[in-house]
């Protein structure tokens, strides 16, 4: 990596390292650190620390927030926060995946585009801001470009449900195989039409969901079969 680079990122996430190396770590994948002929380390350790330093610094925020709201909505709304979908986003808003040092083989196979590896940076450059500059360096970044802007207004989003990956889950719990989808009609003018979809999972359970989008109807399907199913009550914690 280029100092040029370095100096580049670090003016996108408004901090300067007292000891650059942790950054470096940070954005070194495995790969690279087994290819090349010098002393490298990996981003895993960074990972791995950077994600409770994150859910610890989202927790708090989400606490200090909504101090209103219960156990169940506040884990939602960090399982959100801290999740995948939502890191990856992030990660590609700061262009991280241009400061990655991958090994050929993911170079050549888009590693700089996949999320997993974007996700795992992202989690090991908040480790490395810890780490050079302890907890409020780390906070500074998570409040700048982990959190939504105005999340504190954005409740009713943060916190409901997301009834397809419950019922994913609850799939995956039992060693089931995925919901299956599927539009079963469509109805109205086409600047308003209705869809009506059907979830299919295990070998009997069914349930239908109706909705203005696939999306909104499916998701109304992913609801009526976890209610059937009983989880209704656990899942709303």
């Amino acid at each position: 990596m280029t100092e040029p680079s370095l100096e580049k990122f670090q003016d996108i996430i408004g901090y300067r390292f007292k000891d650059c190396r942790l950054l470096v770590e940070a954005l070194t994948h495995s790969s690279f650190a087994r290819e090349t002929s010098e002393r490298a380390r990996d981003n895993e350790q960074l990972e791995f620390l950077g994600d409770a330093v994150l859910n610890f610094l989202v927790s708090v925020r989400l606490a200090e927030a909504f101090p209103e709201d219960k156990e169940g909505e506040l884990s939602r709304g960090r399982a959100r926060l801290v999740g995948a979908d939502h890191l990856a986003r992030v990660a590609a808003g700061l262009e991280l995946g241009e400061y990655l040092r991958l090994g050929k083989g993911e170079e050549k196979t888009g590693g700089r585009s996949k999320s997993t590896l974007l996700v795992n940076a992202l989690e090991a450059v908040v480790a490395s801001l810890y780490r050079d500059g302890g907890l409020e360096v780390a906070r500074r970044f998570v409040e700048d470009f982990v959190l939504p802007a105005g999340f504190e207004a954005s409740a009713g989003d943060l916190f409901s449900v997301d009834y397809k990956s419950a019922l994913q889950e609850y799939l995956q719990g039992d060693r089931l195989a995925p919901a299956e989808y599927r539009v079963v009609e469509e109805s109205g003018p086409e600047h308003q039409k209705t869809f009506t979809v059907e979830v299919r999972a295990g070998e009997s359970w069914l349930a239908r969901g109706r909705g203005s989008s696939k999306k909104s109807a499916e998701t109304q399907a992913a609801r009526e079969l976890l209610e059937r199913l009983g989880k209704k009550a656990e899942i709303r914690g």
